[in-house]
């Protein structure tokens, strides 16, 4: 029974189902998972209880198939993301730069917050383009190394050094300054609504905008909420 005192975080990580839930009732479940689940309705303006029974019902139907990743080993759930969410970054981000330099040329005149999303929009790009490399580069395989080792040995093997922990403190905190930005930019297009002379292009924007965001939320969920907390279960050596 879901309890309106446990924290977003902790429900996403027991009940894979949740996510669709929050996202139904607009409830922040990656960057800002660690409130309670009362705070976050009232935050909201969402009946703490209508939450718990939408939760209850997903978690019970049959016709709901979420992968369950807490399941998975680590090495696999890197792929996963970077094969899924990496990508989409990669392919989606040089698109809406485009889609926004068209909508500002054309009406930027009228709509001078187009040209403040663009530039928040080239800011987001950049971050996430450093953001992903790290994540792909070092701590992706130092996570599958660890986990190796742990496999193998039982224990953390003594050429592994390099704690995971510190890595992990700051990508957290980019996905934080990440999460601020896209609410910037939501902010700004008036939750991604064109006004009603918006072209096909603009409309093509703003959608592609909140598909990124849907698309961002659910691939943080899977580092801070998932990946991230059993890696650093992984340093967690009974006995040291």
């Amino acid at each position: 029974m879901t309890a309106a005192t446990q924290t977003v975080r902790e429900i996403t990580q027991t009940q894979p189902t949740s996510i669709r839930v929050f996202e139904k009732f607009g409830i922040e479940y990656c960057c800002g998972g660690r409130k309670p689940l009362a705070e976050a309705c009232a935050a909201k303006d969402v009946d703490v209880e209508t939450v718990i029974a939408a939760l209850e019902a997903a978690s019970h139907s049959e016709n709901t198939q979420v992968k369950d990743w807490t399941k998975e080993s680590l090495a696999n759930l890197t792929k996963h993301i970077v094969a899924t969410h990496h990508a989409y970054c990669k392919a989606e981000l040089p698109r809406l730069s485009g889609l926004a330099m068209k909508v500002v040329k054309a009406h930027g005149g009228t709509n001078p917050e187009l040209a403040m999303i663009r530039v928040k929009l080239a800011d987001l790009a950049e971050e996430l383009t450093d953001h992903l490399a790290e994540e792909e580069v070092f701590v992706f395989p130092l996570i599958a190394k660890l986990e190796a080792e742990k496999a193998s040995t039982g224990v953390e093997a003594a050429d592994s050094c390099i704690s995971i922990g510190n890595p992990l403190a700051l990508l957290i905190k980019e996905h934080d300054n990440v999460g601020v930005q896209l609410a910037e930019i939501r902010s700004l297009s008036r939750d991604f609504n064109a006004p009603v002379h918006a072209c096909a292009t603009y409309h093509a924007f703003f959608d592609g905008l909140r598909d990124f965001e849907h698309d961002l939320h659910r691939h943080v969920h899977l580092e801070n909420n998932i990946l991230f907390p059993r890696a650093i279960e992984l340093e967690s050596i009974p006995g040291q």
